[in-house]
Order: structure tokens, then sequence, then C-alpha cells
């Protein structure tokens, strides 16, 4: 049996959601925000975190510094250990985000820990240097959708098999946030079978390799790509095929739907396995607006010279890689704050059977924020800091783009691809596009 260490949370707010009061300043789905081991704070998103209060046990910890977040300073203070707090809520279903950073320098496998939600496991093997893409001292958000309370209280326990739990912040919400309604401007429904719509999507047909070392070449070919029974189907194949072992397909909307602002819904369902990689992202059309090193024309996507990537931006609706079924992330890419600078900005949402049941992926963007959802559920939001291009390139149209990659560096780095997998498929029920977001 494995040694067990308990972090018991018990999470509350001085109101009855029942009555509709909500705290000064929040959203109206906003229950309650809490820093734990450290004072309140407001969050560049306006998120009012609470000063920790009703807390015992545990040890309180302080770093001085941590990357890949907005709101570094809820994530340098945290609790280490058994830790108690204790909070009326009212009864009802709730969005729950966990917000952590590992603040020693320890490696992959050191310190392991579940969660559990009123009896229920909510995160399983949470290891945050590991699940913060190997990186100490950075910032990891998870959320998890659809926590009932049945007895007024959330109940959350985290059990560590490896050192002792660890947490930075909470956040709850109310379920049943409404999508806004707003003018629909694009859209596919994928009603016509046979190839995607030409006056809508261009087909990407490229080599293994061209971009982030990924291991399928995209083919045009109905085995790959194809529109059938109201559905998109992007199909990934195990094949030897043009000095590629994995086939699939890409399609993007440049030239023929770009959009600065708004909002972007798409209803999918994912492959399975590890070695896949799906994924619903944007991607600037002029791809040129903020680079500094390019040449006239050149093909920037896979250039080891050309900086239009990162510094034109890319906006990440869903990804999704199969080694870790049923954790969805969004993210944005941009010259200040990027993979190779510790200091990507992103968060994950865990919801079971992305690959059974079809969900809704959804970005909400103005000139201010970039909000990306699942199911309308908020779990990520990047916010304009109004300090230039390098953090904000969000400020000219981009256009969707769906594929499904195999392997590649980020789909491989769960072990490599299983080959008995083959054939997976991503299928897409429709694309709408909405003007604005009220």
């Amino acid at each position: 049996m494995k040694p067990v260490l308990l972090l018991r949370v018990l999470l509350a707010l001085p109101f009855l959601a029942a009555s509709g009061c909500v705290p000064e300043g929040s959203e109206s789905d906003l229950v309650w925000a809490v820093n734990v081991g450290g004072e309140q704070f407001v969050a560049a998103d306006g998120t009012t975190y609470r000063a920790e209060e009703f807390v015992r046990g545990g040890d309180v910890g302080w770093q001085e510094e941590v990357k890949g977040s907005q709101d570094a300073f809820i994530y340098r203070s945290y609790r280490e250990g058994d830790v108690e707090l204790a909070y009326p809520v009212a009864n009802g279903r709730y969005d729950v985000t966990l917000k952590f950073t590992e603040p020693r320098d320890l490696t992959g496998g050191e310190r392991v820990f579940d969660a559990f939600a009123e009896n229920r496991r909510i995160v399983d093997d949470l290891d945050i240097m590991s699940f913060r893409d190997g990186k100490t001292r950075s910032a990891l958000s998870v959320t998890v959708p659809d926590v009932s309370v049945e007895d007024g209280e959330l109940n959350i326990d985290f059990h560590a098999s490896s050192s002792r739990p660890v947490l930075s912040a909470v956040v709850v919400r109310l379920k049943n946030r409404n999508s806004p309604a707003g003018k629909l401007l694009w859209a596919d429904e994928f009603d016509v079978d046979g190839e995607p719509d030409a006056d809508k999507w261009t087909v990407d047909v490229w080599p293994s390799r061209k971009v982030n070392d990924e291991d399928q070449t995209y083919t045009g070919r109905p085995k790959n790509l194809r529109v059938e029974g109201g559905l998109l189907i992007i199909e990934a194949h195990k094949e030897d095929y043009r000095d590629a072992e994995y086939t699939s397909g890409r399609i993007h909307s440049n030239g023929k739907g770009d959009f600065l602002y708004g909002r972007f819904e798409v209803r999918a369902r994912l492959p399975a396995g590890k070695g896949t990689w799906p994924a619903i992202w944007m991607l600037p059309s002029d791809p040129y607006r903020y680079s500094t090193s390019c040449e006239d024309g050149e093909d920037w996507q896979g250039s080891g010279s050309c900086d239009a990537w990162p510094n034109s931006g890319e906006i990440d609706i869903m990804e999704h890689v199969g080694y870790q079924m049923n954790h969805v992330h969004g993210t944005v890419h941009n010259q200040a704050y990027y993979w190779a600078k510790w200091e990507q900005r992103k968060g994950r949402i865990l919801s079971d059977g992305v690959d059974s049941d079809f969900h809704v992926y959804a970005l909400e963007w103005t000139p201010e924020e970039i909000r990306v959802f699942m199911d309308n559920i908020l779990y990520f939001v990047y916010v304009n800091e109004q300090s230039g291009w390098e953090s904000w390139p969000y400020d000219h149209p981009f256009h969707v783009i769906l594929n499904v990659a195999v392997g590649g560096m980020w789909g491989r780095s769960g072990g490599g691809i299983d080959d008995g997998i083959f054939p997976q498929r991503m299928e897409v029920d429709y694309v709408r596009i909405y003007e604005g977001v009220p």
C-alpha cells in the first residue's frame, strides 16, 4: 500500500449561490478564488483572489520567481503538506481550477499526488514539473469541470505517492455559463459529402518533418481528408507514403475565412492513442506582420531563420496529445512568451471521453483579452498587457487550422508512437465564427 499524505481542502464562500449574490468586481459565474498561503491579489483578468483565510496545517512557502503566468504573484506563495481549508458553499455543480508550481529542484516522478473532489478522483498522478513541460517554478493551471456538492461543502483531497502535495491557489466557478449569441459571420456545417468546401478551405499537402518534427505527411487524399455523413473527417494512418511512415490531413481557411476578434466555435470528437496530436488553432493571415528576419516570400513555416513565428502570434483553441488522454490545452504563442523562454502562457482542462463524445472548443477574442473554453467552461485567459506587439500580436486577422499530427516533438514526448492504434480520426461537426463578444 503506497504511503499517503492528505491535503484536505474545504472550499467555500460566505454567500449562497442560489441568492444570486456575487463578490464585488467578480464575473457572474465566479464563486470564490483564494491565494493559498498569500495575500489578496487582483489578477490581470480582474479576478480577486482573497487573502488566505480559514486555513490550518501544512507549511507556508514563498518563491521569488515564477514563470509562465501573467499572475505570478499567486503562484509565489503556496502551502506544502497536510492543509485544511473550511468554508461553506451552496449545493450544486462547480468548475474548479487548481493552480500549482513546483518550488523545488525536483525531477519528474519525485513529487506525485492525486486530487479528489467530493470523494471522486479528479486528477490522477499529478506531477507538477512534468505537467508543466519539465520545468520547475513555472505556473500550472488545471481546471476540472462538473464537481457536484450535496452536503454544503466542497471537499478536495490530495493523496501523495511521492513527496508532499503543493497548492498555490483555487478558483471555483458556477456551472451553466451560456455562450454569447452574436451575429454568425462564417460557418461550415460539413453537410455535403466529398472534398472539403474549396471556397472555405485550402488543403495542405506537406512532407513529414516540415514543422514540429512531425512524423506524418499531409495529403489531400479522401483516405486522409473528406466530408462524410455531416462530418469533416481527418484520418491518420500508419502507412509508408512519400518517405513518411504515417499520413494524415490538415486544412486552413487563410484567404477564405480571416477574422479579427469574435467568438470561434468548433464541435469535434478527438482521436485517441499515444502519438496522436490533433489541433484546432489559428495563425496570422499575414505572417510577416511582425517578422524581422524573413526574406520576401520566404516559406516561414518550419523555417529556422524566419521569425514570422512566434513574432506574429499563434492561438491554440484546442490541442490534445494522446499519451495523456482527456487533458485538453489552450495556449497563446508570441515573441515575449513562448516555450523557448520558459514563459509559455497556457491552461489545461480535464474532461472524460474526448475521443468518445463531441465537445465544443471555443475562443473569445477581443482587443483586451483572449479566453478559451471547452463546453463553455472557461479555463484559460490571456490579457493584453498594452506593452507592444511582442506580447500582443493579436491585433490583425487570423485564420482557422484543423489537423491531426502524428508524433512530432510533443506527440512523441510521452514515449513514442503506438502503431497499434491506427487508423485514428478527428471528426468535426461544425466550425462557426460569430461577430463580437457581448
